[in-house]
């Protein structure tokens, strides 16, 4: 008699074939079928408090529910404003290029100075 085990032990059942949760198989209508699964399947929108958002070619545009604003407007103003920070960078650059020419063109009005200074001093300036 084994002190710490047990002579009982149950036979183990044969596993069960699961049911099939599809219902695809008992599904009589075809039509209705291919409708939930098919490819007309809409815009796909997502709804999150009083935002949604819509997946329209390849990109999700969000709309405010109760906003004066749309989102084609908003996406305008967007474009807009990168198109603004461009021509702004543009500009920029062209005023430090100014800048950069205005140095050179001075330094080279104080060099010429220089130069008729010594030369009036040599004596070369007099008639």
């Amino acid at each position: 008699m084994p002190l710490f085990g047990s002579k009982f032990s149950p036979k183990k059942t044969t596993p069960r074939k699961s049911p099939s949760l599809s219902n695809l198989i008992h599904s009589p209508d075809v039509g209705h079928t291919q409708e939930e699964l098919g490819l007309n399947y809409g815009p796909i929108t997502l709804r999150l408090g009083n935002q949604e958002a819509k997946f329209e070619n390849g990109q999700w545009i969000t709309e405010q529910k109760n906003s004066s604003v749309s989102s084609k407007e908003f996406e305008d103003l967007k474009q807009e404003n990168k198109r603004l920070i461009e021509e702004n960078n543009f500009l920029k650059y062209k005023l430090e290029i100014m800048l950069d020419l205005l140095t050179e063109k001075t330094l080279e009005f104080y060099l010429q100075e220089e130069e008729i200074e010594q030369l009036k001093t040599k004596g070369y300036g007099k008639s």
